[in-house]
């Protein structure tokens, strides 16, 4: 990973911890394991924001020229 979307990486990798947290707790069948789901879920919106940052990292320096 660059570090571009490294830094990239950071910022989605909260984000979509904190998505995937929400959705745990707004989930009536989840909010009674929040406690074993919520972890889980953070690690899941971690991983997820990878792929999701390299495209994102790739985009912009395309259009930037690679500077």
């Amino acid at each position: 990973m660059s570090k571009l979307s490294t830094l990239i990486w950071i910022m989605l990798g909260i984000t979509f911890a904190g998505i995937a947290g929400l959705i745990v707790l707004a989930t009536p069948s989840l909010a009674g394991e929040a406690a074993e789901l919520l972890p889980w879920a953070a690690l899941a919106g971690f991983v997820l924001a990878v792929p999701a940052s390299i495209a994102i990292a790739r985009k912009i320096l395309a259009q930037t020229g690679n500077r």
